[in-house]
């Protein structure tokens, strides 16, 4: 190393730039999910160097070595050897820059900063074309680190994990989205006992789920530091499994302590020959008489005795031991695995990402084969993202959809299906001349006038709220001033007959108008 403080220097400088880069990476806000990805990677990668580079400074400072101080002196008081010249280290240090320069005539102080910017605006999309091929093919390393079903991130990919649990013995059988909600409610399995989870196939199960959980915190969630939880939650884990707090892993030590006592009192009276518990004293009674109990008690004792009636060597013994160690070493590394996942799947934004992951599969379900098929044809057509190093953000690649019949957008920000924008009539303008509105659908039309807007521009008519019901379904100002003078006019009309109306009454006080009157005792009934 040729100067310590030149080296901090560059050091510092390259931590300032990497530092304003970072800034840049997360001022951008894309909307589209694989762009939010490549950004949330780009931090990551920035955010490792930028840690690299730190710790390179602590060691400078530290200075363990001791090169500080003798450079220090070099710099500060002229050498004998030099004959006490004070400018001969300078001239010396000079001249060595300039040979590298001279070697290395590509090297300037912009390429650095080049480096810098190709990291902050590049997306890592190449183009190349083949021969015979008209259109150039486009890569995104994107796409090769995530499957189909993760969407660049968007949604979990577990069938495999699913597959596993449903090969599991004694495993409840669960539908694809019965097995999201038993991940989102935290769980990896459900009704297994101990036996169930000491099994090879059950360790393998865990394990797989808890690297796909690792791998994809690491791929499509890189900025949330899963790392740190897992250490504390490791700690956690070691503290609760001696002091014996995992209740649903504790059936295996008081099992062991009946079969070392031979005998049990109460309930859950456990034979070590048959290993299997009885609930009763009396079931536990009959069982003993059983050929199958009988059988099993005399191979364990020809065991015990040896085939000759002779005692049994020590080896077994030690072999128990160790089958035993190793036994209790698998079901402590399916606890520990089981443990993590719980936390794991607990942890932001774990549950979010169950929960799209759980709509989208019902979504496809609902689809049909062509509908399906629609969508896969969009996915393969849709053009490829630019490759652009310019000053244009993501944003604008985000606001790019393909909309040629200028469909309405739908709740995904994608344009709806064509049949769906036929089905509402949306392709139908309806004007109001009332309120000054133009109305696509017929359905957006009937609600429209019981909205604000349309019930305002009413009673600039001098129509009363009370009277406003008349009024639906017509949008010309004409046709409204016109039923408003109607319904004045029989208004008007109903008051003068209720003035001109005679009324009767009949010998018990009942009053009828002239007509009615007229009519009941014509028939004889009053």
């Amino acid at each position: 190393m040729d100067s310590i403080i030149e080296t901090q220097r560059s050091a510092h400088e390259e931590l300032e730039r990497y530092e304003q880069a970072l800034a840049e990476v997360l001022i951008q806000n894309p909307t589209a999910q694989k762009n939010i990805t490549r950004r949330d990677r780009k931090a990551a990668e920035i955010l490792d160097r930028i840690g690299g580079l730190r710790k390179e400074l602590v060691d400078f400072y530290e200075d363990l070595p001791g090169q500080r101080p003798k450079e220090l002196d070099l710099l500060s008081a002229p050498s004998a050897a030099t004959g006490g010249d004070d400018l001969a280290e300078f001239y010396v240090r000079y001249n060595k820059i300039k040979d590298f320069h001279q070697r290395n005539p590509g090297i300037n102080s912009r390429q650095f900063i080049n480096q810098v910017d190709d990291l902050v605006k590049g997306d890592g999309i190449q183009s190349y074309t083949v021969e015979g091929d008209e259109e150039a093919t486009v890569i995104d390393p994107l796409d090769s680190v995530f499957s189909g079903e993760e969407a660049h991130g968007k949604y979990l990919d577990v069938y495999l994990n699913h597959s596993q649990y449903m090969n599991l013995r004694g495993a409840t059988r669960l539908s694809y989205i019965a097995y999201l909600d038993l991940l989102k409610s935290g769980k990896v399995e459900k009704n297994l006992d101990l036996k169930e989870k000491s099994t090879p196939g059950y360790l393998e199960y865990v394990q797989t789920l808890y690297n796909y959980l690792i791998s994809f915190f690491e791929r499509a969630l890189p900025l949330v530091n899963l790392q740190s939880k897992l250490k504390t939650e490791e700690e956690n884990f070691k503290s609760d499994w001696e002091a014996g707090s995992l209740k649903e892993w504790q059936a295996e030590s008081s099992s062991s302590k009946k079969a070392q006592n031979g005998n049990g009192n109460g309930e859950g009276i456990w034979c070590q020959y048959c290993q299997k518990s009885y609930s009763k004293q009396t079931v536990y009674d009959a069982h003993l008489n059983s050929d199958k109990h009988k059988k099993k008690e005399a191979a364990a004792a020809k065991s015990a005795n040896g085939t000759n009636g002779s005692p049994a060597p020590s080896a077994p013994v030690a072999s128990s031991s160790n089958a035993s160690s190793a036994t209790r070493n698998k079901v402590e590394q399916a606890a520990r695995l089981t443990y993590l996942i719980q936390q794991i799947l607990v942890f932001p934004p774990t549950p979010t990402k169950l929960a799209d992951t759980r709509n989208e599969t019902e979504r496809k379900m609902a689809l049909t084969a062509r509908e399906r098929e629609t969508e896969l044809e969009e996915q393969e057509e849709a053009p490829p993202v630019p490759v652009d190093l310019g000053q244009e953000d993501d944003e604008d690649d985000d606001e790019k959809i393909y909309n040629p019949l200028k469909l309405p957008l739908g709740w995904d920000g994608k344009p709806i299906p064509y049949w769906l924008y036929k089905l509402h009539g949306l392709g139908v303008t309806f004007e109001c001349e009332v309120c000054q509105q133009s109305i696509q659908g017929r359905r957006a039309f009937d609600k429209h006038f019981s909205e604000g807007k349309h019930l305002l521009a009413l009673r600039s008519f001098a129509i009363p709220s009370n009277a406003q019901v008349h009024f639906r379904g017509i949008t010309k100002i004409a046709d409204v001033m016109a039923l408003a003078d109607k319904l004045k006019r029989e208004g008007r009309s109903e008051l003068a007959m209720l003035d001109k109306a005679e009324e009767f009454e009949d010998e018990e006080g009942n009053v009828y108008d002239k007509k009615t009157y007229f009519d009941l005792k014509k028939q004889g009934l009053l």
